[in-house]
């Protein structure tokens, strides 16, 4: 049997403006809009659903994204052009560092409804 990740649904105070926010720092392009969804399709095939929700009831996520180190330069500058806060830890204590942890390099960020956004260049575990 092959089961492989294929979806998920992420709740947003806007989902235009998350799947656009999302799209922009990570150099994609979101999907046709169909039903309540915004769709932003990565590279292996996995789709982020974006849908509007009463700000309230939105949990908050963590969404971690593998990048090369050349995507990564990009990401970062996008980040650090458009102004956005990032850390280099998830607890959000080293502010405007990165990280180098396991052999690689990371960077931790907020999207507009509050998840947290992950973008390494290596998996964890692989040094």
């Amino acid at each position: 049997m092959s089961v492989e990740f294929n979806h998920t649904i992420v709740l947003s105070k806007d989902r235009h403006e998350s799947a656009d926010f999302l799209a922009t720092i990570l150099g994609l392009q979101i999907g046709t809009p169909w039903g309540p969804f915004v769709p932003l399709q990565l590279s292996n095939g996995v789709t982020l659903d974006f849908a509007t929700a009463d700000p309230e009831k939105i949990v908050l996520q963590h969404y971690a994204f593998l990048v090369s180190e050349p995507e990564f330069d990009e990401i970062w500058q996008r980040l650090k052009d458009a102004g956005i806060t990032y850390f280099a830890d998830p607890m959000g204590k080293q502010v405007g560092e990165i990280n180098h942890n396991h052999g690689g390099r990371g960077v931790y960020f907020m999207d507009p409804a509050g998840h947290g956004m992950e973008v390494i260049t290596q998996p964890y575990g692989t040094a």
